[in-house]
């Protein structure tokens, strides 16, 4: 086996110094699985620790917590080298107390369910920052190769790769689940044992459970569970990944190949039977860490060529055969292209960027703004056999600007398809023609998209 590469979470800069410390906690935890870290918290609050997780938490920018105090204000008002100071010192006399997250829902993409979400203060981003710059190097040596959702160096494209390549070696019997309420369920007692792990410093502990048990506000009134780490803290993946690592080192290969990304779980398997068993042992695991699988998302899928197949990560992955050349049989491969619900989301998206409400913007605005929308959009979903999905998509964002400019001019739509299609870039709409990487089984993404350059 090749040695692991030790993970870069800072600038391209060989003398950063945040960086170099990050290199040294991994490299150790690597060297010594066993190994417990008891002097971490005195690099939580060092100044430049404190100066990176400031730059990440601007750069994510995001909603103001209970405090209403937004970036912005940090910025123009209070200044960022005071806000630094004060929470260096506050941390170094342990004084240090986070604010109660904001809770809001937001709707899930294609879907009308709604997702809570804990918006912490910007202070507390910054010092939860801090502490997963100190720690994610000493739990990233730890973690297996099966995860792939907030880990660095990883992708999504890393776990639909190992999709691909299981379907190409005849894994073609998929067991999928998602654990329900993942974020909000894992229980305190248990993510902290896994964290007492690796990390022996009782400051940093403490000041993780402080995190944990800080609680939100919803209606003026201030909720405290025993489990749950809330989704939209800058450490709650990392701590999801810690607590899942138990799920992953109880897997056996017997069972299938384990592809996880944070809560999303998918067996490739060989057999119906191999299947039935990958979903019972999941099952079982997950009760054993006080989770459990959402039944509407579990089920077991057949590959086969010309049927349904599955859908993970926002593609739809189903087995196709390609066309036939000089009277041979075309090959039967596992594509990939956008799911039902990821386009949807698309044209849900296009639409309210183009709404009758916006009329009063200009028109140079609205389709930048869509641009910028489908460059992010594409650039997903451009890994996979997704051209038809794409023609789609920029066919219906096409419709929705030469209404727009239509409504906005008081005419009829007529007129505004003839302005539209009179106009030799579109009225500035991006293409998405040429934009296609197909995916190719057992090579790497990466490799597949330079190779297309």
């Amino acid at each position: 086996m090749p040695p692991v590469a030790s993970p870069t979470l800072g600038v391209e800069d060989d003398l950063d110094a945040v960086r170099a410390l990050q290199r040294t906690l991994y490299r150790a935890a690597k060297a010594d699985p066993g190994r417990r870290f008891h002097a971490l918290y005195d690099k939580v609050h060092r100044r430049d620790v404190l100066e990176r997780a400031w730059g990440q938490v601007r750069r994510n920018a995001g909603a103001p917590g209970i405090d209403q105090v937004t970036i912005a204000d940090v910025v123009e008002r209070y200044g960022v080298d005071r806000l630094l100071d004060e929470l260096a010192t506050e941390l170094r006399e342990e004084r240090f107390k986070p604010l109660p997250a904001r809770r809001v829902y937001i709707p899930k993409p294609g879907q009308d369910e709604l997702r809570p979400l804990s918006i912490p203060a910007i202070r507390d981003r910054v010092v939860q920052a801090a502490v997963k710059i100190v720690i994610e190097p000493v739990f990233e040596a730890d973690m297996l190769p099966c995860s792939f959702g907030f880990r660095p160096k990883r992708a999504a494209h890393d776990a639909l790769q190992v999709v691909i390549d299981e379907s190409f070696g005849g894994r073609r019997w998929v067991a999928e689940s998602d654990i329900a309420n993942c974020f909000t369920a894992i229980p305190h007692d248990g993510l902290m044992s896994a964290l007492s792990e690796h990390i022996s410093d009782r400051k940093v502990l403490a000041l993780l459970h402080a995190f944990l048990r800080a609680g939100v506000m919803e209606d003026g009134a201030v909720r405290r569970s025993v489990s749950g780490t809330p989704q939209g803290g800058v450490v709650s993946p990392l701590l999801c990944n810690v607590y899942l690592t138990r799920l992953d080192r109880a897997w056996r290969p017997a069972y299938g190949r384990l592809v996880r990304y944070a809560d999303d779980l998918l067996v490739m398997c060989r057999s119906r039977g191999q299947a039935q068993a990958a979903l019972a042992r999941l099952t079982t695991l997950l009760n054993g860490l006080g989770l459990a699988p959402k039944p509407a998302k579990t089920r077991i899928v057949q590959l086969v060529e010309g049927q349904p197949g599955v859908d993970f990560l926002g593609f739809h992955h189903r087995l196709v055969r390609s066309r036939p050349r000089r009277g041979a049989n075309g090959l039967v491969f596992l594509a990939r292209w956008p799911s039902q619900r990821a386009v949807q989301h698309a044209r849900d998206r296009i639409r309210f960027l183009t709404m009758r409400a916006r009329l009063v913007a200009p028109v140079e605005q609205v389709v930048g703004e869509v641009n910028r929308f489908l460059r992010g959009w594409a650039g997903f979903f451009r890994y996979g056999n997704s051209a038809w999905a794409f023609d789609k998509i920029r066919k219906y964002a096409l419709m929705r600007i030469a209404l727009f400019v239509a409504k906005r001019h008081k005419r009829g739509r007529s007129w505004g398809f003839a302005l539209l299609y009179r106009s030799p870039d579109s009225l500035g709409l991006i293409s998405l023609n040429g934009t296609v990487v197909a995916p190719r089984p057992n090579r790497a993404w990466r490799a597949t998209a330079e190779h297309r350059r």
